[in-house]
């Protein structure tokens, strides 16, 4: 395996927050890992997996409440919060999985009913007093690495860093296992992969599992970066389109496709914010890109870095 382009990648973040040390080039830094984390944990279910979603905020949703829980209401750390979330996220995946696969979902049902669960559960956490309801819960400002409050903002950026890197090895080893290999099989045609003896059922469920506890990392980290959080927030359906947009704009079922998306949206949503306060500008701008991409090249980005290899090659 040619191990150059990870590498590469890996020293150049390591070395970012030591070259721009100002708090919004970290602040930026921190965003792009952020969003190619989740886009990556729909990526490995939507891309790799062929199980397209709309609402995989539930999953990270469970992530940031589990951890969020564990750490007001029974003192854990937030680092043993973080492997809880994990493991919550994969429940509530492999759950989710069960329950829809068991009764023939796919495709667009299998999207809608994802939505329907981030819903639900939207609503569940606003109603329950535990959860802290329509409030949210606030997370008491105690500065400590042991406590996941850096003093600087360069701690949680390597730790997201971590997180995505990890994400990013996930997809490695997927692109080359006997496991992505059956997910490949599975996406292409489900039927094909049954009649050659693969157990659709099991491999779709552990592919959820697996997209789950990662968007779950995600979304305790979002808790702990911005100390508060609330169901809107959390599960909204504005938290699914990001997951999504990111991979897509990327490339979908590809390594560094959601790295890519999240660098060229987060840049877009930096730029609007600073040029103007128009509410949804990024968002237009998010549609317009997804259509031209679409529509040009429907691989995502990562499409065009290839083009320009082979012609690199062919030269």
């Amino acid at each position: 395996m040619n191990w150059k382009i990870p590498a590469a990648l890996l020293v150049v973040a390591l070395a970012y927050p030591l070259v721009f040390r100002g708090n919004f080039a970290i602040n930026f830094g921190v965003l792009v890992l952020f969003f190619a984390l989740i886009g990556q944990a729909w990526n490995i279910a939507g891309g790799f997996g062929g199980q397209l979603s709309f609402g995989h905020a539930v999953f990270f949703g469970t992530g940031a409440y589990c951890s969020t829980i564990l750490q007001l209401k029974l003192g854990w750390s937030p680092w043993s919060g973080l492997a809880a979330s994990a493991g919550a996220g994969a429940l509530v995946g492999a759950l989710i999985a069960a329950l829809s696969f068991r009764f023939g979902l796919r495709g667009s049902y299998f999207a809608l009913i994802t939505l329907a669960f981030a819903e639900a559960f939207r609503i569940l956490t606003n109603a329950l007093e535990f959860t802290g309801g329509g409030v949210g819960l606030l997370l008491p400002l105690k500065r400590s690495a042991l406590n996941f409050q850096f003093a600087e903002r360069i701690g949680f950026y390597y730790t997201i860093l971590a997180l995505t890197a990890i994400s990013i090895g996930i997809a490695i080893w997927l692109q080359r296992s006997r496991f992505g290999a059956r997910l490949a099989a599975i996406r292409e045609n489900e039927d094909a992969a049954r009649a050659l003896g693969i157990d659709t059922f099991r491999e779709k469920v552990k592919v959820m599992a697996l997209s789950g506890a990662l968007c779950a990392l995600g979304g305790t980290f979002y808790a702990q970066y911005y100390l508060y959080i609330d169901p809107a927030v959390v599960f909204g359906v504005d938290k699914s389109v990001e997951m999504l947009l990111v991979s897509m704009i990327g490339g979908t079922g590809t390594v560094y496709g959601p790295l890519i998306g999240s660098l060229l949206l987060t840049l877009v949503g930096e730029y609007t914010r600073a040029i103007t306060d128009a509410q949804g500008l990024s968002l237009i701008i998010y549609g317009s890109l997804l259509i031209l991409i679409i529509g040009f090249l429907p691989n995502g980005l990562v499409d065009l870095f290839k083009l320009r290899w082979r012609r690199k090659a062919r030269a």
